[in-house]
């Protein structure tokens, strides 16, 4: 994996009262709210497994995005589901 460094100053880390840990989650999920990653790359950036990242998300009252489109995925899905075998 390719990656890229931040340099941030510790005054300003330590003036926000972050961690760096605590630093990467809040640009996860600012990403994510934003519609700019996807929740597998947002859960990345933040270095938290799904089910952590997802509990962080609840925690703070977002939702996860969902969209028509994986609506009617969903729904494509379960119906063939319902469907005995051929």
């Amino acid at each position: 994996m390719n990656t890229l460094r931040l340099e941030i100053p510790r005054d300003i880390l330590d003036s926000a009262r972050l961690s760096m840990d605590q630093l990467r989650q809040e640009l996860a999920i600012s990403l994510y709210v934003q519609q700019r990653l996807a929740i597998g790359k947002a859960r990345e950036l933040a270095g938290m497994s799904l089910w952590q990242f997802r509990q962080l998300l609840a925690a703070r009252r977002i939702p996860p995005h969902y969209d028509l489109a994986e609506l009617v995925e969903d729904l494509d899905t379960l119906s063939h589901l319902d469907r005995p075998p051929q």
